[in-house]
């Protein structure tokens, strides 16, 4: 998936994807103001699509390696890669979007997790465990650090409380492609991988399970979900390496809004 070197990117790099951050989190704020029972995971693509081409950016997924849709939109057990159908959201289920914003040669890419109606307590404490892991993870992401401190401080939060860190999956390099090095894993040890130097750009996206780790794919080469059924989660944020505190370039705060 990751290619190549870790591109480190100047200031002016970052304020480029800084911008494509600001785009992508009011896209994502668009889709959560549409979320609700009986709405359709093709209305939520369609309206991210719009409003992104709208303000001269282009959706990052679509078309990226034969994908069809703009947002991947991942209900339940489906842990990522899910597709836009007809199906209505049904009070209880859970849906992931994830997306990301072409902008000025550079991307963004960030993923919610939502709960639609009334969840479970339990999945709703996934949810929340989950978004908490992310920023677990972030907060490892300084100079002088490795990318196992990041893994290991999500796999350190989540799996005390019982959940499942998805192995096949993982963060990345993100900057002029949508996916660079370093991979990111929500697992590891610490003082492992790759040093952690200001200027690198990452995709921190842990993705946890409900039940067991484990995964399967589906029949149309993409949807990826929980081999045992059971719900997970996916929140994402791009972030930039710093000194002594990440600087998060997308945002969830129009999404939080919206659902207010």
């Amino acid at each position: 998936m990751a290619t190549g070197v870790i591109q480190y990117k100047t200031e002016e790099e970052i304020d480029l994807m800084r911008a494509a951050g600001q785009l992508l989190a009011r896209a994502h704020g668009e889709v959560a103001a549409l979320v609700r029972e009986g709405a359709t995971t093709r209305q939520l693509d369609r309206r991210a699509e719009e409003f992104i081409r709208d303000h001269g950016a282009t959706p990052s997924f679509k078309g990226l390696y034969g994908f069809p849709h703009s947002c991947c939109l991942s209900p339940n057990s489906v842990v990522v890669h899910g597709f836009a159908t007809d199906e209505p959201l049904q009070s209880g289920d859970i849906l992931t979007v994830d997306c990301g914003v072409f902008l000025n040669g550079y991307h963004a890419d960030s993923a919610y997790t939502y709960s639609i109606g009334e969840v479970t307590p339990e999945v709703q404490r996934l949810l929340d465990e989950t978004k908490a892991s992310l920023y677990k993870g972030i907060e490892q992401a300084i100079a002088g650090n490795r990318v196992g401190d990041i893994s290991y401080a999500i796999q350190n939060y989540v799996s005390p409380k019982g959940y499942g860190v998805v192995r096949e999956l993982v963060g990345h390099g993100v900057g002029a492609k949508l996916h660079e090095k370093p991979e990111v894993p929500n697992y590891g040890k610490r003082g492992s991988g790759p040093l952690l130097q200001t200027g690198m750009t990452l995709a921190i996206e842990p993705m946890i399970t409900l039940g067991k780790k484990d995964v399967v794919q589906e029949k149309d080469g993409w949807t990826i979900r929980t081999r045992d059924k059971k719900p997970a989660a996916h929140f994402e944020h791009t972030v930039v390496v710093r000194k002594d505190k990440a600087e998060i370039l997308t945002s969830f705060d129009y999404i939080e809004k919206a659902l207010q």
